[in-house]
Formats: structure tokens, sequence, C-alpha cells
């Protein structure tokens, strides 16, 4: 593995430890860390959390999008003002049978179906959507999210 490897499995990792793990000085862990900021090769730490397990209610949906792209711009001008709403967590060019997918993060499903509604299905672009609840998770991000264990000898209150 390399250095942007180790940092994509856990950006936790000091530049101590990634400098061992490299078979480099510390201090030229630093510069390339620097350099690949700098450059927009990293684009940001993130930390994964098991929002169910916090207790925070929300609902995660994926929609696709069909679209006429747009002459000069191909779907890259759209994918932009989409990827602007806050509610949006990615945007993807998709091939097959639909042109974009959306994963948006709400409160409810009424505040999804509506930004969908106001929001996605208006723009002159699209053509159609197709709105897909996420009903649990099992894995994101390349990490596995467990389910707690059912304590199966009952209430013995």
């Amino acid at each position: 593995m390399n250095l942007l490897e180790f940092l994509e499995k856990d950006s936790r990792l000091t530049e101590k430890e990634l400098a061992a793990m490299c078979e480099k000085e510390e201090g030229d862990i630093r510069t390339l860390i620097d350099k690949y900021e700098r450059s927009g090769i990293i684009l940001g730490y993130k930390t994964v959390i098991d929002w169910d397990k916090a207790g925070r209610e929300y609902v995660d949906a994926l929609i696709e999008l069909k679209v006429v792209p747009q002459r000069d711009y191909g779907f890259d001008e759209l994918a932009g003002r989409i990827s602007n709403y806050p509610e949006v967590k990615d945007v993807f060019l998709m091939s097959g049978g639909f042109d974009i997918a959306v994963m948006l993060e709400g409160k409810t499903m009424r505040e999804v179906a509506l930004f969908v509604a106001e929001k996605l299905a208006v723009m002159d672009s699209v053509t159609s959507t197709s709105t897909h609840f996420v009903l649990r998770k099992y894995k994101s991000d390349g990490i596995v999210y467990k389910a707690p264990k059912e304590d199966e000898r009952g209430n013995c209150n």
C-alpha cells in the first residue's frame, strides 16, 4: 500500500506511523500530505458514524435522474447545480438506465419527496426521477455496519 491508501483507510494515522508504514522519514510524509492537499488529491478527512446507533433520525435516499445533456456542458453544469444543495451527499454520472444518481439526506421521507418534486424534477434538463429510500445500511464507505446482537434470553425483570 502507498501513503494515500493508508490515509484513505485510516486518516487518524500519525505522521510517525505513516513514515514507518511507508518506510520514509516523517518530514517526507508531511511534505507529501501538504502537496496532496494543495493539489486537490486529498479533498478532506471524514469520520464515518453509524447514525442509527447514535440515535439521530434521518432518511437516506437514492434518486435516479434521466436528463437531457446541455449543449457545450453535457451533464457537468446540472451536476454542479445539484451538488450545491446541502441535503445532497453524492452526485454521480452513471451508465445504464439513468444518467445521474443523487444520494440525499433528509429528516423525513416527506422532506425528501418534496425536495425531489420542488428542486430536482423541475430542473430544465431533467426528464424523469425515481426515488429509492435506504432502509438499512450494511456497508458504506468501505465500512461494514454491524447490527446490535439481540439478547436471546428475554427480559427477566
